[in-house]
Order: C-alpha cells, then sequence, then structure tokens
C-alpha cells in the first residue's frame, strides 16, 4: 500500500491522488435541474450556479457505481492518513481530465472518444438524460500544474474539486456541435434511454478552494483549445 510505505519509509514526502467527482455518487442529480434546449442546469437561485459544486456536498447516501466506491475508499484513506499520520496529501476530486494523448473509450473520456468517432465516422451513443448532461473538462497541462503547486506548498489532510469549472465546461449535445464545427463534419448519433449507473446530470467543479490556498493557479485551456489540441492529435495517430 502506498500510504503506508510512505508513513514508514518518506513521512515528508508529498502524496497526491487523483480522486474523481464520482465519490459524490448521483447526489448532484438531487439538485434543482432545469433542462434547456441543449443541456441540464441548476437553478440560478441555487448556490452551486455561479461556480459550480464545493467540497461540502455529501458522499453519503447516493449511488455510486462499483468505480465510484471505490474511488471513495482510497480518496478517504489518503485523507485520514494525512489526519492521523501529518502526511502531506492532497486528494484532488476531478471532472473531466482530458487532453490530445487521452485514449477515450466509448464509457470513458468522452471528449476523446467522441473526436475519434468523428474522424473514422464511426457512430456514437449517448447513455440517457437526452445527451443533456453536464461536463467540466480541465487539460492535463492544468491539472498538472495545480499538483505542481500542491508539490510545493504542500497541506496536510487537504481535499481540492478540481476541474474546468465554469471556465470550460459543456454538455454532450454542445460538444458534438463543437467538434462538427471544428473538423468541418457530421458526427453520426444514437440516443439511449439508459444512463450509466451513478451518472451525473450535471457537473461543475466549484475550484476556489484550491484557488485561495493556491492564488497562482489559472487555466491556460478552455475548452475551445483542448478539443482543437485533441483533434489535431487524434487526426496524426489516424492519418
Amino acid at each position: 500500500m502506498l500510504l503506508e510505505a510512505t508513513r514508514r519509509y518518506c513521512p515528508e514526502a508529498v502524496f497526491i491522488l487523483t480522486s474523481t467527482n464520482k465519490v459524490y455518487g448521483d447526489k448532484p442529480n438531487n439538485l434543482p435541474l432545469v433542462e434547456q434546449e441543449n443541456r441540464w442546469e441548476v437553478e440560478e437561485w441555487h448556490p452551486y450556479f455561479a461556480h459550480g459544486i464545493d467540497e461540502t456536498m455529501s458522499i453519503d447516501q447516493s449511488k455510486h457505481s462499483l468505480f465510484g466506491v471505490s474511488k471513495v475508499a482510497a480518496d478517504v484513506m489518503t485523507q485520514e492518513y494525512g489526519r492521523y499520520f501529518g502526511i502531506k496529501t492532497g486528494t484532488f476530486r476531478g471532472g473531466c481530465l482530458t487532453g490530445p494523448a487521452h485514449s477515450g473509450a466509448e464509457l470513458h473520456g468522452f471528449l476523446a472518444y467522441l473526436v475519434k468517432c468523428a474522424i473514422t465516422a464511426k457512430p456514437y451513443t449517448i447513455y440517457g438524460y437526452k445527451g443533456k448532461q453536464v461536463r467540466d473538462n480541465i487539460h492535463s497541462c492544468d491539472l498538472v500544474n495545480a499538483f505542481w503547486l500542491f508539490f510545493q506548498d504542500p497541506k496536510v489532510g487537504q481535499v481540492y474539486n478540481i476541474g474546468g469549472s465554469r471556465h470550460s465546461n459543456c454538455s454532450v449535445i454542445e460538444a458534438i456541435g463543437y467538434i462538427e464545427e471544428l473538423c468541418g463534419r457530421k458526427l453520426e448519433y444514437k440516443l439511449s434511454d439508459a444512463a450509466r449507473s451513478g451518472d451525473h446530470m450535471w457537473w461543475i467543479s466549484d475550484v476556489r478552494r484550491f484557488q485561495k490556498d493556491y492564488p497562482g493557479w489559472h487555466y491556460e485551456y478552455d475548452l475551445k483549445r483542448i478539443l482543437e489540441e485533441i483533434i489535431e492529435a487524434t487526426q496524426k495517430r489516424l492519418h
């Protein structure tokens, strides 16, 4: 176990866990959501509307999926080693982490997989929520920069939501439109009523806790630049 090895042999080391927003299970689906033309959106009066979901959201009484609950175990254990043993642990609950080298699959890494489908003319299946489910997307460069800042000035047992926030987010339907425009071709897709187990209808990360602790961190990539890089890299790999 890496945490125990850290405690025994290098307790001064900085330990960073790449967790996930899936630790919140389907709790975000209980938010007051409004169906818009191309996306679900939280009601404007709700505290999460302006900046997204913060770390105070409960992880209890929700359906996580087996992947999500395995992440909960690692997430809480990392926090515990920080708080119990004083190890410098940082738990980063990521939204959609992506970039030009992302190997997207049908049920994971949707931006990269959507681009692959568009370029190869492969039909895409959207699972549940009319394709209006919202995700925030953060480029791997922005995420690693956040890790680097934490490494240079670590905390003990800290937890951060990290993702594209209001800066970089889209629904699946919106993403398809952007990709079609950037690729100059149509993407064939169909809608399935069967949503993935524990899937979120709306997720946008509130990253202000991290920004407060590390005010030097800022985004280098917005959604358009992320997609442009993924498209360019995918075209090079496939042609």
